[in-house]
């Protein structure tokens, strides 16, 4: 397995990891989110819409389906973690390290994911 495949795995790892995590949190402990969502000025109703639509870019990302819908999985990813990261950051100045990390997970997972499994038609280099 050389380089660019290592660095796809372990990112895409670390971002399912952070994203199984967030989805449990909503489905189990729907009040505690809630709390955040408010303080957040976030619509509450968004919680298990968001938790399902994290699942289902997960399968995305892992999946070999259509290049379009890849891309929209990461995008809603790269949306979903960049406003978790200023929503932390500017409510409170804490707690957005996860948000970060997910954030350069979702960076990195993307752009090594286009060396790693290139599409048709398009070249890897």
């Amino acid at each position: 397995m050389n380089g660019n495949k290592i660095v796809f795995y372990i990112a895409t790892g670390v971002l399912t990891a952070i994203m199984f995590f967030s989805v449990f949190n909503y489905f189990t402990k729907y009040d505690m989110i809630v709390g955040f969502f408010e303080h957040f000025n976030y619509p509450t109703y968004l919680v298990y819409p968001l938790a399902t639509a994290k699942i289902l870019g997960l399968i995305a990302v892992w999946g070999s389906f259509s290049s379009w819908l890849k891309e929209w999985a990461y995008a809603g990813f790269f949306f979903d973690t960049i406003l978790a990261f200023f929503a932390h950051y500017l409510t409170d100045g804490t707690g957005y390290t996860f948000a970060l990390l997910a954030l350069t997970a979702t960076l990195v997972s993307y752009f090594f994911e286009k060396k790693v499994r290139p599409r048709k038609g398009i070249s890897a280099d």
